[in-house]
């Protein structure tokens, strides 16, 4: 998912550029302590601090008749093409983490909202909201409101210290019935689930249900954990899998749409991907960890560094590198003109290279257009070779070289691996191919074997491997 980044300074007075008076405790949870008979003095402490949080959309949608419905988290619910429509006034939450007003919610909550409204838990208030800045990137978004006294607040914990079995409660508001507990515990960390650019989710069996948007998941001692985003179902309703934004994560992104008005990530300019069992046996790697380059960005860190495609970044900075995902969010969150050292496997070597980040530029995104066929390769795969009139309608670079996928049969093993009409083969076998022709003859020499292609796709560069049985060259 590519969007670019969005920050809305509706704000516009100095005092949001003045990093708001946070508290945060980074002391682990105590997991000696016996389960509490109540956690209501937790709730007591913490609930003031949680808000419902209403907006009016820009534009009107029909077909939405239902009050349960109008938490804009429902576009996480459903699979492909059951994505609903909000209709104003929608529903979510959100928690205060400064007495001056500052209020963390999801970007999805305010996406396209016109008024914002922030109402306390004790309905003694209700504050019309300025949207300080988000990031559709990791579905936060900062709020402001102007109180005329200290408003109460949450703590935040150090999110990296939440372990699996730890208890958690999820505050909110769902279905617009009013401040609402529930009580679970940490499922995972660390997880991916495809729906941000950014993700590190922790999940939770707590209960998560419509309107608990951008409300505050707590640990045991009514420490921030976690923004409530997003929930895997399929009846809408929980199913005891939910997902909330670390703290540190939000805690990061909040500050920077404060004091800079957006949110600085580096750059290290080198496209990467997970490792396969399939990539890790073609690369002889031992494991599947790391984060395999499928293209190093000319006059970037990467490429200054000595980084090449087919590297696998095994550390970035002395961490462990697991996978992709993993890569991404250290080199995001590192500020950009830092010097970072990368741990490197290059064909069975290990290696360090020492690379400056820069800022991330916006991404942009160009569609692939309609292809002739011709040519055989894979079976079920037609190819073409890459023409100057398909070099422009696919905006490749000048420098690109290799064969343009014209067709490709769903269900085959190409198709399986990854493999799509407008994808530009570079390499097959680590073989450079520059047209249709040589990448026939390129694959016909495996000879039945795994095929390792390097692919050219909407701007970058990957690697897939094609299984031998069924994909051998006709």
């Amino acid at each position: 998912m590519s969007r670019l980044l969005l920050a809305l300074l509706l704000a516009g007075s100095a005092s949001a550029r003045t990093l708001p008076a946070i508290s945060v405790n980074q002391t682990p949870p105590d997991r000696q302590s016996p389960m509490p008979s109540s956690f209501s003095s937790i709730v007591q402490a913490v609930g003031p601090a949680v808000v419902s949080v209403t907006t009016r959309q820009k534009q009107r949608h029909p077909g939405r008749e239902q009050p349960q419905l109008e938490d804009p988290l429902f576009r996480h619910f459903f699979g492909p093409g059951l994505e609903p429509m909000p209709l104003p006034p929608a529903l979510g939450s959100g928690v205060i983490v400064s007495p001056d007003g500052y209020v963390l919610t999801n970007y999805h909550v305010v996406e396209d909202a016109a008024q914002v409204t922030v109402t306390l838990a004790d309905h003694a208030a209700d504050f019309p909201a300025k949207i300080i800045g988000v990031d559709p990137k990791t579905d936060i978004a900062v709020l402001k409101v102007a109180a005329k006294r200290p408003l109460p607040t949450v703590t935040f914990a150090d999110s990296s210290k939440a372990s699996i079995g730890d208890v958690c409660l999820a505050i909110g508001n769902p279905f617009g019935l009013g401040q609402t507990v529930t009580m679970g515990i940490i499922s995972a960390v660390g997880r991916g689930i495809g729906i941000e650019d950014y993700e590190d989710f922790i999940q939770t069996d707590a209960a998560i249900n419509p309107g608990n948007s951008g409300g505050p998941l707590v640990d045991a001692q009514g420490r921030l954990i976690g923004i409530n985003t997003a929930i895997l179902s399929r009846t809408g309703g929980n199913q005891g899998i939910g997902f909330a934004v670390p703290s540190n994560l939000a805690r990061s992104i909040m500050v920077s749409l404060i004091t800079k008005g957006k949110v600085v990530r580096g750059y290290l300019g080198a496209a990467i991907q997970d490792v396969t069992p399939e990539l890790a046996r073609q690369f002889r790697l031992r494991n599947t960890q790391g984060a395999l380059v499928g293209q190093v960005m000319p006059h970037t860190g990467a490429s200054r560094a000595g980084l090449k495609s087919g590297d696998v970044i095994v550390r970035y900075q002395g961490k462990v590198v697991t996978n992709s995902r993993h890569m991404r969010l250290e080199v995001a969150a590192t500020p950009p003109g830092t010097r970072v050292a990368l741990g490197v496997v290059r064909g069975g070597k290990q290696l360090t290279l020492t690379a400056t980040l820069s800022e991330l530029p916006q991404e942009e995104k160009s569609g692939p257009s309609q292809e002739e066929r011709q040519g055989g390769f894979l079976s079920g795969v037609e190819l073409q070779d890459l023409t100057d009139d398909l070099r422009v309608q696919l905006d490749a670079p000048k420098d690109l070289h290799g064969a343009v996928v014209a067709s490709v049969l769903p269900g085959s093993d190409a198709y399986m691996a990854g493999l799509r009409v407008a994808d530009v083969i570079q390499e097959v076998n680590h073989t450079p191919v520059n047209n249709a022709q040589e990448a026939v003859a390129a694959a016909r020499s495996a000879r039945g074997h795994d095929i390792l292609l390097r692919v050219w796709s909407q701007g970058a560069s990957r690697y897939m491997v094609v299984p031998g049985s069924k994909g051998a060259p006709r």
